[in-house]
């Protein structure tokens, strides 16, 4: 029998008498923090510095840091509503020198003849005035716009219009085209919920419209170096974003390569209607991000996306392998009943890469399929072996807790072949005795239901050293991930007797 190796005691020590060393290869237990990471455009006041990373300190924080009203404040909020205790950075980015804000109105036509009071939503943001039947529509206007620019976290600024002083003009904070998803409506919630124009009271809406222009991400992206976000909330769904993402974490030669293995997912929304969502998806291909398709609600698109990506984070960083269904979101308003999609909507848009959600009778809004936006494989064959979004988190909590065991059981081995004769505590290892740990540790991941079939799997694992580099192990690790309970069909055979 060989010789116990130590790690630091030396062989040639004489001196008595007691000597301990550490050797923690079987007490590592530990796992990551699993970072998120909002991806927001700054407005005037943040102090933000474009492209750099930091970490966030609360919603207070991001109103500084990205400057009240701006999207990266108002994505914030949205995520610590769902999130309110995982680590959190921003990646701040300046709107882009050629871009060009949104605009739209509110014109007053006819004052009211009772008082009242007048509900306006801006960007799923609840502005009140009350109006009564003294005043004058330009009156009406004056006051509208103070009340907006009053309600400072809106991601507008209101001023009179100068020629028709009885219309109100806004402008997004932050320019750029998803920056200018801005919806305007009245009583959103409805006479039952005592929201309507008071009597008498006329006036037209003008939709946001003409934000172009979003900012580059691959200055900002590059500066994340090496940091892990397994979470990232992202605001875009235009084709360079996408694609600038898409590289980001690709499984080639981004974080999910082979010499990264940083991993991470992306969570956006797509505004449209079922057309328009459909023919989006068609043209997405990427199991590295999200997007989910809705049409007709008072939030943005990028609220959506901030509040996406926190519900999941919880639930992730919980069990990455529990399907995300009917956990509910915390701040994305739900859009009105005929507004929704049906559920034969919801089955077309899952088959073209969207993502889909269901509201409850009370409006919330709840995740149903988050699929990522992969379709097809190299060939342009259907291919759903990347659809769930689970598979993705499921698959980086495997190859974490492989890394974790390699590198701490045999961080510093000698490497020899089967059948050589091996002392424990040698510090020797062969690929035998290194399947023998894959297999164990595979167990321990069936136990907690993250895998299954391990019988399977050891008859298939297969551990060997490389032919040509006589230091190298080789492995096909055969694993079977655990599924989710999506569907359950019943069929219901009765009789009357």
């Amino acid at each position: 029998m060989g010789n116990i190796s130590f790690p630091n005691i030396p062989q040639n020590i004489r001196v008595p008498l007691f000597y301990a060393d550490l050797d923690n290869s079987k007490a590592n237990t530990g796992a990551t923090t699993q970072r998120a990471l909002i991806i927001g455009q700054i407005a005037s006041g943040g102090t933000g510095v474009a492209n750099t990373p930091v970490i966030s300190q609360g919603i207070g924080d991001a109103k500084s840091v990205g400057g009240v009203g701006s999207m990266l404040a108002l994505m914030t909020s949205a995520y610590r509503a769902a999130d309110n205790f995982g680590e959190v950075w921003y990646l701040p980015l300046a709107d882009d020198p050629t871009a060009v804000a949104a605009t739209g109105a509110i014109a007053f036509t006819a004052p009211a003849t009772a008082t009242g009071v007048l509900y306006t939503y801006i960007a799923g943001q609840l502005v009140t005035m009350t109006v009564t039947a003294s005043q004058s529509i330009s009156q009406l206007a004056t006051a509208l716009a103070a009340a907006i620019n009053a309600a400072s976290d809106l991601p507008v600024t209101a001023v009179v219009d100068a020629t028709t002083t009885s219309k109100v003009d806004l402008t997004a904070k932050n320019k750029g085209l998803a920056a200018g998803d801005i919806d305007i409506r009245l009583n959103y919630r409805g006479a039952l919920s005592g929201e309507s124009t008071p009597t008498g009271l006329a006036l037209t809406i003008t939709p946001m419209s003409g934000g172009a222009v979003n900012p580059s991400l691959t200055a900002g992206l590059a500066n994340l170096l090496d940091q892990e976000f397994d979470f990232i909330a992202l605001p875009y769904t235009d084709a360079t974003s996408l694609a600038a993402i898409a590289s980001f974490l690709s499984s080639k030669t981004g974080r999910w390569s082979w010499s990264k293995q940083i991993f991470g997912h992306a969570f956006a929304a797509y505004r449209g209607t079922l057309a328009s969502c459909t023919t989006f998806g068609a043209t997405q291909n990427c199991e590295h991000y999200s997007v989910m398709g809705f049409y007709d609600s008072p939030s943005p698109s990028y609220v959506w996306a901030a509040d996406i990506c926190a519900t999941a984070a919880v639930a992730i960083r919980a069990d990455p392998a529990r399907p995300l269904q009917t956990l509910a979101l915390s701040t994305a308003l739900a859009p009105p009943l005929a507004s929704r999609f049906a559920l034969t909507d919801r089955n077309t848009l899952l088959w073209d890469g969207i993502s889909t959600f269901t509201v409850a009778q009370d409006g919330t809004v709840a995740l149903e399929n988050v699929i990522t936006t992969y379709q097809t494989n190299s060939y342009g064959q259907a291919d759903n072996s990347y659809l769930e979004v689970e598979t993705m988190t499921t698959l980086t909590y495997v190859l974490r807790q492989l890394k974790l065991a390699i590198t701490s059981q045999f961080p510093r081995m000698k490497l020899a072949d089967d059948g050589t004769r091996v002392s424990p505590g040698t510090n020797v290892v062969t690929p035998s005795i290194i399947k023998g740990a894959l297999v164990a540790q595979y167990k321990e991941m069936e136990d907690d239901g993250f895998v299954q079939d391990s019988a399977t799997f050891a008859a298939n694992l297969i551990v060997q050293k490389n032919t040509t580099n006589p230091n190298r192990v080789d492995v096909v690790y055969p694993a079977v991930l655990i599924d989710q309970l999506r569907i359950f069909a019943l069929l219901m055979q009765f009789t009357l007797q």
